[in-house]
């Protein structure tokens, strides 16, 4: 009979018998239910959900937004003031020049008329002076196709076009002027039909090409001024918002960490308002520089140039009705047209209308003489030198609206030489300025999340 406490031997397996089993089969109610423990309970961590919405992830979060935020304005910020300066610096190197390499090419193929015109009616064998003003505005004309080829871009191809129709037109004209000298100094009638048949390819050919190739270049200026003629609002607007966010951002910080002032943020806000007030002055004084530009440049520099092309035409109207014995209406009623817009165009201006009733009078006194029958008399006052003679009086004109458009033409530049000057830094300033504040957003984060650590 067995008794608690005694052992059993069955075989390989020992039994105690009673409350205590030593060895062999286990009851399942001897063994107390497992309460499995999470390991990263165990471990104290708490689930990803929880880490997300904790106060150092929102932390995390709010700086990298920020570092994003102040590098894309960065960005726009640079790219604006790059394209400002890289059109500007276009406008000074390219565009103005080849407008103004058009308005001389206008002026050298009208100078070149004018003398021819003015040649054929000193009759035989022409002044020297005025041979030498032929050869010389034609050589100008050339000049000038080149200076113009050269600022032609690659894709530009209806400039060049017109370019090319001028340079093949020009020793056609030149010919036609040739043999128009060559009868009239034989004593030939046909070479007043010469002059008329070349007088009238360079007034309804050349010089409307010419006067197309500065319209479209004189517009360009002028397009590319009034783009400029306003602050960089977009980038300045952005880093206004940029602004807002630092201090919002500042002022959770310190209501988050219990914390007034981080150095951090204080640094990067302060880098912040600095390209702030950097990008405010220099695009207030770019602008006014531009609106100047656009004012006492681009403005006067049209209508001096307009005066210019209109006084050319007039005279060399005045010419051609010598030519053929003041014989047409046309080219009387064409010198009036174009002097009575002058006229509108300067009212105020006392040194271009005292200039412009000069040569007036002088050609009233043409128009008096062919009246009378006295042709060599108005030849004479057509080709004279004295003051009241019709070419000085055409000549201190011209003097006058050259000199007006070379002043306008260096206000323009000078103004648009400040406006880059003031721009260049500016671009790599706003990369700097929003990286520092980038670096100090991230240096002002470090030690509040060293708090939670």
């Amino acid at each position: 009979m067995n008794h608690p406490g005694e052992w059993l031997q069955y075989g390989p397996a020992t039994y105690m018998l009673g409350d205590v089993i030593a060895a062999g089969i286990t009851p399942s109610a001897a063994v107390p239910p497992t309460t499995a423990t999470p390991v990263g309970a165990a471990a104290g961590k708490p689930p990803v959900r929880y880490t997300m919405r904790s106060t150092p992830a929102r932390l995390v979060a709010m700086v990298f937004a920020l570092v994003v935020l102040a590098l894309t304005v960065g960005g726009l910020a640079s790219t604006a003031v790059t394209e400002r300066v890289d059109t500007l610096g276009t406008l000074l190197v390219r565009t103005e020049p080849f407008a103004n390499s058009a308005q001389n090419l206008y002026g050298a193929l009208s100078v070149a008329d004018a003398a021819a015109a003015t040649a054929f009616i000193a009759g035989g064998l022409e002044p020297p002076e005025v041979r030498e003003r032929y050869s010389q505005a034609l050589g100008e004309a050339s000049s000038e196709l080149i200076v113009a080829s050269a600022g032609v871009s690659e894709n530009d191809e209806a400039t060049s076009a017109v370019l090319t129709q001028i340079a093949t037109g020009l020793p056609v004209y030149s010919g036609l002027v040739e043999t128009a000298r060559a009868n009239n100094r034989s004593g030939n009638p046909v070479g007043a039909a010469y002059l008329g048949e070349a007088s009238t390819m360079m007034q309804t050919s050349l010089l409307p090409l010419a006067e197309k190739l500065y319209t479209e270049q004189a517009s360009r200026v002028s397009a590319d001024q009034e783009r400029f003629t306003s602050p960089p609002l977009f980038p300045i607007g952005s880093v206004v918002f940029l602004l807002v966010m630092a201090g919002l951002s500042q002022w959770y910080l310190s209501r988050t960490t219990r914390r007034t002032l981080n150095a951090g943020f204080l640094t990067a806000t302060a880098a912040v308002a600095g390209l702030l007030g950097w990008m405010l002055v220099v695009g207030l004084v770019s602008s006014i520089a531009t609106d100047r530009a656009l004012d006492r440049g681009v403005t006067p520099l049209k209508s001096y140039t307009t005066g210019f092309i209109l006084a050319q035409q007039a005279r060399a109207d005045e010419t051609l009705d010598l030519a053929r014995r003041g014989g047409s209406q046309d080219y009387g009623q064409s010198f009036d047209a174009n002097v009575s817009r002058m006229s509108e165009m300067f009212e105020g201006d006392t040194a271009v209308t005292d200039a412009l009733d000069t040569w007036s009078a002088s050609h009233s006194r043409i128009d008096s003489a062919l009246e009378a029958g006295d042709f060599n008399g108005a030849v004479a006052i057509a080709t004279g030198t004295g003051e009241s003679d019709s070419a000085a009086a055409f000549n201190a004109l011209d003097s006058v609206l050259v000199d007006g458009i070379e002043n306008a033409r260096g206000e323009l530049r000078s103004n648009i030489d400040r406006s880059v000057w003031v721009l260049s830094g500016l671009s790599n300033g706003a990369w700097v300025l929003t990286i520092a504040a980038s670096v100090a957003f991230v240096i002002g984060l470090f030690p509040r999340l060293r708090e939670y650590l």
